[in-house]
């Protein structure tokens, strides 16, 4: 971008008094470019002139393109900061939800002999939650009183509303002159404490009342109706906007309208209305994208998307959100280069959508890479970027990197404690996952359910059955926290994992609950390690109960026959699952190299570098022969020769990915590959070999373990 320099046009055609500079603020797109002419005003000399300080403040604050930390860098900068100047700092940190931080500014203006005026309390109060406005609202109703502007109309519903978010409502009761803005302040207060259904009772009370409602009225309870998915009510307030004729049909209400029928499962409705609408503004179109989205119709999510006149960065997040939601996590990443095409630039919930699209692809590099484009474009890292942070790297293998974001943290919430821990248990640290156990239950913050499930599959992947055991029995008597069915498949994982069969066996038919596939199909892995074929059958027999058409059962049940040496059994398994159809899904391997995500299946030859990759591929069987590899057949249930057999275990998605990865990486990098199924003993025990013979460390996440390979071992401990 080229530097800025003082426009060329005379000064005798700008407005009286108009600086030039102050003419490029205004045309300013960019903080970059802020930056630039922030530069220029100061060698200019003019930062001290009140009308560029004020400028320069407005853009940080209020504009799309504005940076709040930048701003409040500029503010502590100026020397006698006036009223206006500190309401706009209060009013910006009012905007991005930062009560603390406008309380903050607020008392250190008291401290500088400033006098609140009109604006300061409506902005400084906006800004509170239910939490901030309990804890401080009666000083400032006294403050309020203190400087006589109690009576001003926009002062005293910015208290209504704030003691709205505390539950009181004595204030609005005792006020003898309750106008359609004291309701809404009312109505809003009950929303942003989410009591949504206060908010529609408030509203009932307003029509007995007959107050009549504005637009802001109907945008507010249709919100409420939102959240409550409260189609019923929603019905009866579309009927209100109908029967007003003109009056309240404007485009905010038609978009809460719209908003409202879609998040209520009503996409008819919601449709008609978006086609029936004279105009339409980004939100139109942003709400329709996200509707489909969530409804599951991704095409027509992105149709819509593609049709949009105009696109703002939540439209752009809001189709990121859809591609994630609908497991299609390479299109988002995809999107979001179109995204920086556009020079549209994202903000921090953009990026936890991201990150998550990384932590499903394993796509490590992709996710390194987003990091660092937050730190360059000066996007804050709050909790919630970090909690997916750390998922991303641990679902990518990655724990070093996860327990590096963990402990930069300055703030940990529940969820913070809870990625943790599984994160370590998940990649097999299950003694490093309890002391993070420990040192949360030395905090303030109480683990729930979630943080549990990660708790018992670190005892699981640690082998630690007592222990185990006791954290199962102090979840209840401890914490309160009753199992679930989840629960109960961690402890017959971790009793399957030690041998404990017959105790796994009576663990499950002592379930306070049905237990579910996930249940059955842990107890039937651990009979395939133990060769218990009768316990085995009892466990198929449950799990095609419950899923008659999962061709794996099948696959699994003749692969313990096969170990046990019972091939009639096995003959007759596979017959059953060619007499049935059923289908065994297809292998598929997912691996990131330089930032792009390459997806092979079995015997998968559509790879550009196809005819490279099985050169590849027979290089290194050979060199795994010569190590000791012997190809293990007994898992491919088709009916034909040895030969064919070891050749189809040769051309498995992991090897494929694999023989990629070793042509396309630098010696010595970790591969790391997300499977779809779990990996099959062939493959695991090829693996084993490969990371010795190359001096690889591979990382295979398949559908129930993370497989570290070093040195010619697995984390698993060959037990998956």
């Amino acid at each position: 971008m080229a530097s800025f320099s003082p426009p060329s046009t005379p000064h005798s055609i700008l407005p009286p008094n108009q600086s030039p500079f102050i003419s490029l603020l205004e045309m300013c797109r960019s903080i970059k470019e802020f930056k630039q002419i922030h530069s220029l005003i100061i060698r200019s000399g003019l930062f001290l002139s009140p009308a560029h300080r004020r400028r320069m403040l407005s853009f940080c604050c209020s504009s799309p393109a504005g940076d709040l930390a930048y701003a409040r860098l500029l503010f502590d900068e100026m020397p006698e900061p006036d009223v206006f100047i500190s309401n706009t700092m209060i009013r910006a940190y009012s905007d991005h939800n930062d009560p603390l931080s406008a309380l903050s500014l607020y008392v250190e203006m008291l401290s500088k002999g400033l006098r609140p005026n009109n604006y300061t309390f409506p902005f400084l109060l906006k800004a509170f939650d239910s939490e901030t406005a309990n804890a401080c609202q009666d000083e400032l109703h006294a403050h309020i009183l203190k400087f006589g502007l109690a009576a001003n109309a926009f002062v005293r519903n910015a208290l209504i509303h704030t003691y709205a978010l505390s539950g009181a409502r004595k204030l609005f009761d005792l006020s003898p002159h309750r106008d359609v803005v004291m309701w809404n302040a009312m109505i809003s207060g009950y929303n942003r404490s989410r009591q949504f259904k206060g908010s529609c009772k408030l509203f009932e009370e307003m029509e007995k009342e007959e107050v009549k409602p504005n637009s802001v009225t109907i945008v507010s309870v249709l919100s409420a109706c939102t959240k409550l998915k409260d189609l019923e009510f929603g019905d009866r307030v579309h009927l209100i906007v109908r029967e007003s004729k003109v009056v309240l049909q404007t485009l905010a209400v038609e978009n809460a309208l719209v908003n409202m029928y879609a998040a209520c499962g009503d996409m008819t409705t919601a449709w008609n209305l978006f086609e029936n609408m004279k105009s339409r503004d980004v939100k139109t179109w942003t709400c329709m994208v996200t509707s489909f989205a969530n409804s599951g119709d991704i095409n027509q999510a992105r149709f819509l998307f593609d049709q949009m006149p105009q696109k703002d960065f939540i439209s752009w997040t809001a189709m990121i959100n859809g591609y994630v939601q609908a497991g299609h996590f390479k299109d988002a990443l995809a999107i979001f280069r179109e995204m920086q095409d556009a020079k549209i630039y994202p903000d921090e919930y953009t990026m936890v959508s991201l990150l998550t699209a990384c932590a499903q692809l394993g796509a490590l590099e992709a996710g390194e890479w987003i990091r660092v484009y937050m730190a360059r474009n000066r996007i804050k890292i709050d909790v919630v970027v970090g909690n997916a942070l750390i998922d991303m790297y641990a679902k990518c293998g990655c724990v070093e990197r996860a327990v590096e974001v963990f402990k930069m943290m300055n703030r940990r919430d529940k969820f913070t404690w809870t990625a943790m821990i599984t994160g370590l248990a998940v990649n097999g640290y299950g003694e490093e996952a309890l002391g993070i156990f420990y040192q949360m239950l030395g905090t303030s913050i109480k683990p729930d359910e979630v943080t549990y499930i990660g708790v018992l599959s670190a005892c699981t992947h640690a082998g630690m059955v007592e222990k185990g055991r006791e954290l199962f029995s102090h979840m209840i008597t401890d914490h309160g926290i009753m199992p679930n069915v989840t629960h109960y498949g961690c402890l017959i994982d971790l009793l399957g994992r030690a041998g404990h069969l017959k105790e796994a066996w009576e663990t499950i038919n002592n379930m306070p609950m049905r237990p579910s596939s996930t249940v059955w199909g842990t107890l039937l892995g651990a009979c395939r390690v133990y060769k218990n074929v009768e316990m085995a059958e009892l466990a198929a027999k449950r799990l095609l109960e419950l899923q008659p058409e999962d061709g794996a059962v099948y696959v699994l049940l003749s692969n313990i026959y096969a170990k046990c040496n019972k091939w009639e059994e096995v003959r007759a398994v596979r017959a059953l699952i060619m007499d049935r159809g059923i289908k065994k899904v297809p292998g598929c391997s997912l691996i990131e190299i330089k930032g792009s995500v390459h997806e092979f299946v079995a015997g998968d030859r559509s790879h550009p570098m196809s005819e490279k990759i099985y050169s590849k591929l027979e290089e290194m069987s050979k060199e795994l022969m010569f190590a000791g590899y012997v190809p293990d057949t007994s898992e491919v249930f088709l009916d034909m020769s040895e030969e064919a057999k070891e050749s189809a275990v040769y051309q498995h998605s992991e090897k494929l990915a694999i023989a990629f990865g070793l042509l396309n990486s630098e010696n010595g990098v970790t591969i790391r590959i997300v499977k779809n199924l779990r990996i099959c003993v062939d493959c695991h025990n090829a693996i084993k070999i490969v990371s010795k013979v190359y001096a690889r460390e591979v990382v295979v996440r398949d559908r129930t373990r993370y497989h570290h390979f070093r040195h010619g071992f697995c984390s698993c401990e060959d037990y998956w």
